[in-house]
């Protein structure tokens, strides 16, 4: 009979579920939209669902499923207690343990879902073979992950790994949506990106740029292209953006000192232009030694965050 592991990435819009064999190797995706109406009551029954119909489908009931790991837009305790996912209206629970008794007992382990992807990256993406990796992931906010000897690293409060909420930037005025000032995430994010452009744009009336052409429907990959094409302003907006990310890989190697970083996210699309600007203030700020993490592209895509659920049971 074969034994089957299921990963499932948990997102405020969609799920993403993988459908495993025990040495890892992917045998099926899928995903479907997410029900987060009545605080979310409907996303672990949903879920429970698709896995028994897919597991049918593909084996009919030939298959034992040894468990199910899952990530989960928020900060897991140790505990796999929950107090708040914001996007899924979810409150004060152990999404593991309500699976689980959904599928009849099977075993089901819980990770924030950034925390998970890393994992998932340094298993089979860009960090692969790295048993010590952090993950930053450039989306429409920062998130990050911690990989130390082959584990999440969670922390006491399932705060590790809240990269883009580092404070970079003194003088910011406006807040981030955590409620500091001057994070990461404000500079790094795909919105940070687009709210950047728009601040130079109009400090600068009267400077030519092609950016201007797409007023309010400007985008983050607008600002990398036309950064990757020579047009000054978008080129600068982004050596911003590397200054201040270079500058947190730099923190994060003399405070964990991993073997590797992954950049990863929508941001990371942008290939060597992005990470070639990271590279240079990872190296003027990081002079201490020239033995030190490499920063490296994700290869994952969005497939990093089942990989990483996965191996959570998988061991």
């Amino acid at each position: 009979m074969e034994k089957i592991g299921i990963g499932v990435d948990v997102g405020g819009t969609g799920i993403k579920l993988g459908m495993f064999r025990e040495d890892g190797s992917l045998l099926k995706k899928w995903d479907f939209s997410t029900d987060t109406s009545d605080n979310g009551s409907r996303i672990l029954p949903d879920i429970a669902e698709s896995i028994q119909k897919n597991l049918e489908e593909s084996f009919h009931g030939k298959a034992e499923l040894i468990g199910v790991g899952l990530g989960v837009p928020g900060p897991v305790q140790p505990t796999g207690y929950v107090e708040v996912c914001v996007n899924l209206h979810w409150r004060e629970m152990y999404p593991a343990r309500e699976l689980s008794e959904l599928l009849g007992g099977v075993r089901v382990e819980v990770g924030n879902d950034a925390n998970v992807a890393a994992l998932g990256e340094a298993w089979r993406g860009g960090g692969e073979g790295a048993a010590n990796a952090v993950l930053i992931t450039l989306g429409t906010g920062v998130g990050g992950g911690i990989v130390m000897d082959g584990e999440i690293v969670t922390g006491k409060h399932g705060l590790a790994g809240e990269i883009g909420h580092i404070h970079v930037r003194d003088g910011e005025t406006e807040s981030c949506n955590c409620g500091a000032v001057g994070c990461l995430e404000q500079i790094a994010s795909a919105t940070g990106i687009v709210r950047e452009a728009k601040r130079r744009l109009a400090k600068e009336k009267d400077r030519q740029s092609g950016l201007r052409a797409f007023g309010d429907n400007l985008t983050a990959k607008d600002v990398c292209d036309l950064g990757r094409e020579g047009d000054a302003l978008a080129d600068e907006i982004m050596e911003t953006v590397g200054k201040y990310l270079g500058e947190t890989v730099a923190m994060l190697c003399m405070t964990i000192d991993p073997e590797i970083f992954i950049i990863g996210g929508g941001v990371s699309r942008a290939g060597a232009y992005l990470l070639d600007k990271v590279r240079v203030y990872y190296d003027r700020y990081m002079k201490i030694s020239q033995n030190r993490g490499r920063v490296v592209l994700a290869e994952l895509g969005n497939d990093a965050g089942i990989y990483g659920a996965v191996k959570l049971v998988l061991g």
